[in-house]
């Protein structure tokens, strides 16, 4: 969980979380971007990244040792 490929690999799963969370929210608001609710839109996502990051850090635990998997080789 100390490793720089560690932290490599959950800010990757991270940054793919917020871009679903983002083009999803983006997406029910038909993408007018007058009328968009950016700060929501924002806070949303990092807030899922934010989720990514916690459950890398539980998965550390459990898939292959020193890993954000959940899968164990």
């Amino acid at each position: 969980m100390f490793t720089k490929l560690f932290w490599k690999d959950a800010t990757e799963r991270a940054v793919k979380t917020f871009a679903q969370f983002y083009v999803t929210l983006a997406a029910t608001q038909a993408l007018n971007v007058f009328n968009m609710d950016w700060t929501t839109l924002l806070g949303v996502s990092l807030g899922g990244a934010l989720l990514s990051y916690a459950t890398s850090l539980v998965s550390a635990q459990i898939g292959v040792k020193g890993t954000p998997s959940l899968v164990k080789e």
